[in-house]
């Protein structure tokens, strides 16, 4: 077995151009299979019996006893939300894969002309009366709906893709023999470390994304009293088809300059890389006759190194509007980066971990979890994970995915661009979907537990849409539907404002979707409801809520077809379902859910426009509000009953009101109830509403339906049971996620061919959270707020406590259970609640509590059940 020490030592060094090598080769599942098998082969004799040392004694962390070699299974992320970094946690050398949260192919970088897939100006009256024309032939048709509206959409050309920014590459001049090889993810401070010895030294590397400094940082060192072997650190982009080559350069003699366009033309992208090696000698040598230039950096007779990297673009989010003529374009980066980097070494390595660790704690301390899960620490986290299963479980592993997943979300999104479709991390030019925005269910999953689990991490989300939605959104809103107030988009965004409506085949399926901003409006007003921001409520948060109002105020039309006199949207699409037609139930629940955010925000936002207040008002009790009881008793995708006992769609478009929205949840006979059936007055129940709603979701499937097999649609579904206090469904459903979709580095997959989205991993932790406390919203702010503790509780997590959970109206919760039931629940209002009082009534077990007025610093404990 020493030879195989020998030989894997030596053979990791070539693992990473074997595996680029392999990319372009092997279909994905042979590759996978002869990697790991290369990676067994070389460490199989290393395994310790045990987490290593540094492992956090809590458990909360991933560890692994061999490096990775397949990134989208097992290199494990780090991040500040300007960079990214995945780490295969090599020995003698380690190739680390490098992202900028801006660096984007396409858009006007690329093609001067790009206008965010929109019409001309010129066609908004010929584009008017298509869009007559479309709604006419829905209402004429005998069943509501057409084949195609082409001729209003356009092709997304140079929409272009998030892009890998290439890969840093350390070597460490040591040939011995590897054991005691242990990688991990410490989620207690946002570090990944790697440890191993040679001979009779062990080396340690500590790897981790800074935010305060915007900056990443490896570190290296030994146990031995002798200087470290040589360190060199170089930059490639092997393995990158589509990166043109770049300059790399030494700034000076310790730090490398490398620079490239992502296409040419295209963006540019500028990283600096710094070593610095207290009573070492650094020195910076250029690559002799290399066209274009190259440079590596050499380390001797130090006893410990680290090199720090910053890294950016030209890409200007505030360019994106007319008086920018919507050019993205802000100044080369060099001189903001070479700032960066400094401000970054000022300092010694301890302090600068130390100051990590420090702001990363201080975001998601707030908060904590207890599964009543023990520890596995003799079992690797991808041998945990091999041997889970559905229903089954392990309090354990889910409770680390619930930190994994907030992590991510806070390692991804605290940039100037919210986390995207794979959160900051890509290794492709061109990847998935492009590593975009989809707006109707991706992005606002990842943002699904930000509020409850007291993550405060959403203000570039809003940014984000200010900027890049809301300038080129109106223009679309113009020449698209003849609005002249507010903005729209659709539903696929990238960062340069592609608001139009993109064709590719019949595309209306994923493309017809202006419902985009009022989805994400509800998040804008559910982080007011939370938090209560005035201020940024008034400067932010209502100027986009009552800018999306707007639109879809003129936007809603007269239902033609069954003249009810209610008002619908025409044409719509359910996202991603085929059918185009009016009036569909996810659609008008949206729309309904964002005129009350219009009343109940109006007042704090400190508006005084009472004629747009009234006109909401008066449409809102107009609107069809998009719930029916169809045929065979489910809750009606569409106003017209079509839905098929049989579609297990992996989107549950038409239960938005169910989870994360409050139109089935809480719903109210009395607001939503009075609408014509076959000419027949109806009022439903909410116990009937809520009876067609898991009819329907039953239905639905489990999320491996013939048209996709992803973790997200997995994870929607167990919160949607959770909803309905199915404990046994949500769970059923939650695990299968766990075991069907989830990577050895816990990555969530898509599917089984290795594509990676995020979503479910940042939705993951909502879905635990509904099963353990609900208090969904309401139509009116007069009207009780209801929460229900333990609702969806399964028996795997009979024991546990949550502290810092945020509830709506600024309200905090510590919960501890026992045995599967309270033992303690206290409630803290915070001091200013800004005049949003409310009352609250506190349920367990379907009955009442407790109940409370919402008075700033009010404090309740509740020990009784």
């Amino acid at each position: 077995m020493e030879v195989f020490q020998v030989l894997g030592n030596s053979l990791w060094a070539c693992l990473f151009q074997v595996s680029t090598t392999l990319h372009g080769i092997l279909p994905y599942s042979v590759r996978e299979r002869l990697l790991s098998a290369l990676g067994i082969v070389t460490y199989v004799s290393l395994m310790p019996s045990a987490a290593p040392a540094g492992f956090p004694s809590s458990g909360n962390g991933l560890w692994y006893t061999a490096p990775g070699t397949i990134w989208v299974r097992e290199f494990l992320p780090i991040g500040n939300g300007y960079l990214g970094a995945m780490l295969p946690g090599g020995t003698s050398q380690e190739v680390t894969q490098l992202n900028i949260e801006s660096l984007w192919s396409g858009g006007p970088f690329q093609d001067p002309s790009y206008n965010g897939g929109n019409h001309l100006p010129f066609q908004q009256s010929k584009i008017a009366g298509k869009m007559q024309n479309i709604r006419e032939a829905i209402f004429s048709s005998p069943t509501g709906k057409i084949d195609n509206i082409d001729e209003i959409m356009t092709p997304g050309d140079t929409y272009g893709s998030y892009a890998t920014a290439g890969h840093l590459v350390a070597t460490l001049d040591s040939t011995g023999s590897v054991s005691k090889y242990a990688r991990w993810l410490d989620l207690d401070e946002a570090v990944s470390r790697t440890t191993w010895s040679d001979g009779k030294t062990t080396f340690l590397r500590e790897s981790f994304c800074s935010h305060p400094l915007q900056a990443c940082v490896q570190y290296l060192n030994s146990t031995t009293s002798h200087a470290l072997p040589a360190v060199t650190y170089a930059y490639t982009i092997a393995g990158i088809d589509g990166l043109p080559a770049p300059n790399v350069t030494c700034l000076d003699d310790r730090t490398l300059s490398i620079r490239n366009y992502v296409s040419i033309p295209g963006m540019l992208y500028e990283i600096l890389a710094q070593a610095q090696a207290p009573g070492g000698l650094i020195s910076c040598s250029s690559v002799y006759g290399a066209s274009p230039p190259n440079a590596t950096l050499t380390v001797l007779g130090a006893s410990e190194v680290w090199i720090s990297w910053v890294g950016g673009t030209n890409y200007d989010m505030a360019s994106g509007n007319e008086a920018a003529n919507y050019s993205f374009q802000g100044p080369d980066p060099h001189h903001s980066l070479v700032t960066l980097l400094s401000s970054a070494n000022r300092t010694s390595y301890a302090d600068m971990l130390n100051e990590h660790i420090k702001d990363y704690t201080s975001l998601v301390a707030p908060f904590s979890l207890s599964l009543g899960q023990t520890p596995d620490l003799h079992t690797t986290t991808d041998q945990i994970l091999a041997r889970y299963r559905t229903s089954v479980g392990d309090a354990y592993l889910e409770w680390v995915l619930f930190n994994y997943g907030r992590y991510l979300l806070a390692s991804s999104a605290r940039g100037t661009l919210p986390a995207n479709l794979q959160g900051l991390w890509a290794d492709g030019y061109s990847n998935p979907w492009g590593a975009d925005y989809h707006s109707n269910i991706n992005i606002q999953m990842n943002y699904w537990a930000a509020e409850m689990s007291n993550l405060d991490v959403t203000r570039s989300l809003f940014d984000y849409i200010e900027n890049t939605w809301g300038p080129r959104g109106a223009y679309t809103a113009q020449v698209l539907y003849n609005i002249s107030k507010g903005f729209v988009t659709h539903g696929e965004m990238n960062i340069f404002g592609h608001t139009g409506m993109k064709l590719g085949g019949n595309s209306a399926q994923w493309a017809n979707y202006p419902e985009s901003n009022a989805w994400m409006m509800i998040h804008a007003w559910d982080h007011f409801d939370h938090t209560n921001d005035v201020q940024w409520w008034k400067t932010q948060g209502w100027p986009l809520v009552k800018s999306v109002a707007s639109f879809h105020l003129e936007k809603l039309i007269e239902d033609l077809h069954f003249n009810d006199s209610t008002l619908v949207t025409a044409p719509c699409n359910s996202p991603e379902q085929v059918p185009i037609t009016f009036g569909c139930a996810h659609a008008q629940q949206l729309i309904w859910q964002l005129f009350n955010t219009i009343e109940n925000g109006f007042k704090a936002a400190g508006d005084t426009d009472t004629a747009f207040l009234d006109a909401v008002i008066s449409k809102r009790q107009q609107m069809d509000k998009g719930l029916r009881i169809g045929r065979w008793g489910q809750l009606q995708e569409w106003k017209v009953d079509m839905d098929m006992p049989d579609d297990t769609h992996r989107h549950l478009s038409h239960l938005i009101g169910l989870y994360p929205g409050y139109a089935i949840a809480s719903y109210s006979p009395e607001l939503q109830g009075g609408l014509i059936v076959d000419g027949t007055p109806t009022r439903y129940t909410k116990e009937q509403i809520l009876n067609a709603a898991e009819t329907s979701l039953f239905h639905r499937g489990i999320g491996r339906g013939p048209d996709a097999d992803a973790g997200w649609e997995k994870v929607w579904r167990a919160a949607a049971w959770a909803q309905l206090a199915n404990q046994t469904e949500f769970y059923k459903e939650l695990t299968h996620t766990i075991e069907r979709n989830f990577a050895p580095n816990l990555f969530s997959m898509y599917t089984s061919d290795g594509i990676f989205q995020i979503d479910a991993n940042l939705g993951y932790p909502a879905a635990v959270l509904n099963a353990l406390l609900q208090a969904p919203d309401i139509a009116n702010i007069n009207i009780p707020l209801q929460v229900t503790l333990l609702p969806a509780l399964p028996l795997t997590w009979l024991t546990g406590e949550m502290k810092g959970a945020r509830i709506r109206g600024g309200i905090t919760l510590d919960l501890a259970w026992n045995d599967g039931r309270p033992t303690t629940a206290t409630f803290t209002v915070d001091q200013n609640v800004a005049g949003r009082e409310r009352d609250v009534i506190v349920n367990y077990g379907g009955q009442v509590v407790a109940q409370f007025r919402s008075n700033g610093g009010y404090s309740q404990t509740i020990s009784s059940f």
